[in-house]
């Protein structure tokens, strides 16, 4: 059966049993028991990613954006990181941190501060104007969220998706 005929929000678990049995089948001896794991983490992720874009643009903000203003704002008084703490804190280059920078910059969100003492270091501290929209922002953002994963045992679930997520960074050496 086709991945495509299920529609995300119906059971993944369905459509990837049918994947994983359609590979036996036409791979007799090729591994299939990670279908049913991997499969859904893949749309559950997208199923979060979508709602999640679609809530930042009808804020006015894009991912990028409020990745940037929420490491300053994890960070602590006085909100203020370098260009390469928020580069390895955010997991992107360089040169898409200065590029996030400058956009939220613009936008009054954030400040670039003189390098102290270290020519090269360029400290990034978070507006208050940031500072309010993160708050807004993450709070609105994680109600949401929360309501999409519901009740259950949270903690249990949390605890498998670290210890599986660390198992698979170790074996492909992230």
């Amino acid at each position: 059966m086709d991945d495509d005929a299920y529609p995300l929000g119906q059971s993944a678990t369905v459509g990837a049993d049918d994947i994983a049995a359609a590979w036996r089948r036409e791979l007799p001896g090729v591994p299939t028991h990670s279908i049913p794991v991997v499969t859904p983490i893949w749309r559950l992720a997208k199923l979060l990613a979508d709602d999640r874009r679609r809530f930042l643009a009808d804020q006015g903000v894009d991912a990028a954006t409020l990745d940037l203003i929420s490491t300053l704002r994890r960070a602590g008084e006085p909100y203020t990181l370098s260009t390469r703490e928020l580069a390895a804190r955010c997991l992107v280059s360089a040169g898409a941190i200065s590029q996030r920078v400058a956009r939220a910059e613009k936008d009054g969100l954030v400040t670039r501060g003189p390098a102290r003492g270290r020519p090269k270091t360029v400290p990034v501290t978070l507006t208050a104007e940031g500072h309010g929209l993160t708050d807004r922002l993450v709070g609105e953002l994680l109600r949401r969220e929360a309501e999409l994963i519901g009740d259950g045992d949270h903690e249990t679930l949390a605890a498998g998706l670290r210890e599986l997520l660390a198992a698979v960074g170790a074996r492909t050496a992230q």
